[in-house]
């Protein structure tokens, strides 16, 4: 069928050749960062948001997880969307939903109107995630895409690299509502690219608007387990552990029938064939753990420097900029690997170091020195370097065409349910930690046992990581 805006991906590609799939994962690597950096900044405004609101940490933490929980279950609506709408109509669809969650976010007097936006920017973001895998994976020879993965994955590392030290001096100056305008630039730039190079068709060039209907009841379980689980465990800190329990087992129940259905939908929600493929499979395992692990330490990093080490807001995104700069160069250095080093010996190495930097940060305190402190993030941040470029090609790649958007959002769910779990944890874990020990003027100690439950969790994925034995 003829395309007369002449805006398909054939057209797109007749006009602007070879360079046309580069001219489009560059498009979205510029929202991707917009998304990105909208999960990790508010962060380092947490404390003075909480502050501003009167907020205690059970409920501050929810600007965060609230995101979260968001983005996780909308990572799953991206493959029907797509060939529902296409990538144009579906990725600026979410740019202008991420403006507007950032621009009412920041002008927000209201706590539940701040965290209402937090969700709306969390489900655009979640939507977006899982786009530039696809992008990857179809538009690039195999020979092209480590190097497509690295650039891409440089890229995107730099929002959270620049953006909390950004984010903490204009905390410092302006305030916490400074770091919700922080994403409208991007938004902006992101949708004028996309206007000019992304195909109104869907993932393989097809006419959009051709796919299955929504599978609902696979996304009305996921969100009622999710949601569910989360405040199970909410509940169960609290004390409450009769509402604890009926919580976390509604989300028992809610898996199990979530499994059932999708075996029995003619076009599920996330294709359960997926896991009889093993890189898969302990791709999955690997992605839920280590998302637990790191976005537990994306909230738990700043927290503990501001309230622990007694920094500044911008102190704090100062510390943490080598750290994101030493990631930003570490990702297109591994991608260079991944068509020739096995991804079990990758991605086991980057959670070792990753574990190796949250066990050292149990040693650091008032008096540690600063060399130490930045050292210590730089290692944990060379490990992610060789867990993301790796991860998500190493575990997708050899499937067939059709079930590559499937694959890319269920992985991505699954690391974001994970990160969603992760930060959930933390906040709840060192919660209960301080009420122990700050009584005693020994906090440093409840962060301390904090840390060494994400080194633990690293350590855990490294038995599922040893099981990804297919070369990239």
């Amino acid at each position: 069928m003829s395309d007369p805006s002449g805006s398909s991906l054939a057209a797109l590609q007749e006009r602007f050749g070879p360079r046309h799939r580069w001219l489009f994962l560059f498009s979205v690597m510029v929202g991707t960062m917009a998304a990105i950096m909208s999960s990790t900044i508010i962060n380092v405004g947490v404390p003075d948001m909480s502050h501003h609101f009167g907020l205690g940490q059970e409920r501050a933490q929810w600007v965060g997880s609230g995101f979260m929980v968001a983005m996780t279950i909308s990572m799953l609506t991206t493959p029907w969307l797509l060939g529902r709408f296409g990538y144009r109509r579906t990725y600026m669809s979410c740019m202008w939903l991420l403006l507007l969650g950032g621009l009412l976010g920041g002008l927000a007097n209201q706590y539940p109107l701040v965290l209402a936006m937090r969700v709306l920017e969390g489900l655009a973001a979640g939507v977006v995630q899982p786009i530039p895998v696809v992008i990857i994976m179809r538009a690039f020879a195999p020979e092209e895409q480590g190097r497509a993965s690295g650039w891409f994955g440089m890229g995107v590392v730099l929002a959270p690299a620049i953006g909390p030290s950004i984010g903490g001096v204009l905390v410092d100056w302006f305030g916490w509502r400074s770091v919700f305008f922080m994403v409208i630039p991007f938004c902006l730039c992101a949708l004028a690219m996309a206007a000019r190079y992304l195909p109104t068709t869907a993932p393989g060039g097809v006419q959009a608007g051709q796919g299955s209907a929504l599978d609902w009841r696979g996304l009305l379980l996921a969100s009622a387990g999710t949601l569910c689980l989360l405040n199970g465990l909410v509940s169960l800190h609290g004390g409450q552990h009769l509402q604890s329990g009926l919580l976390l087992l509604v989300f028992a129940l809610c898996f199990a029938v979530f499994l059932w259905w999708e075996r029995r939908c003619v076009a599920p929600l996330m294709d359960l064939r997926l896991f009889g493929f093993r890189p898969f499979a302990m791709g999955s395992i690997v992605a839920f753990i280590y998302g637990a692990a790191l976005f537990g330490s994306t909230y738990l990093l700043p927290v503990f420097m501001q309230i622990g080490l007694a920094l500044s807001a911008s102190y704090v995104g100062s510390t943490l900029l080598p750290a994101g700069i030493a990631l930003a160069v570490t990702i297109p250095l591994v991608a260079r690997l991944t068509n020739r080093a096995p991804t079990n010996l990758l991605v086991g190495a980057g959670l070792a170091m990753l574990a190796a930097s949250f066990a050292l940060m149990m040693l650091v305190g008032t008096g540690t020195a600063l060399w130490f402190l930045v050292g210590v993030t730089i290692l944990g941040r060379i490990g992610l370097g060789f867990i993301l470029p790796s991860l998500n090609v190493g575990s997708i790649r050899g499937l067939e065409p059709a079930l590559i958007a499937q694959a890319s959002s269920s992985i991505n769910f699954l690391r974001m349910l994970g990160g969603s779990v992760g930060v959930s944890l933390c906040g709840i874990f060192l919660e209960w930690r301080l009420s122990v020990y700050t009584p005693t003027g020994q906090s440093h100690s409840a962060f301390a046992q904090t840390f060494a439950l994400l080194a633990l969790l690293c350590a855990l994925a490294m038995v599922p990581a040893r099981l990804l034995r297919a070369k990239l």
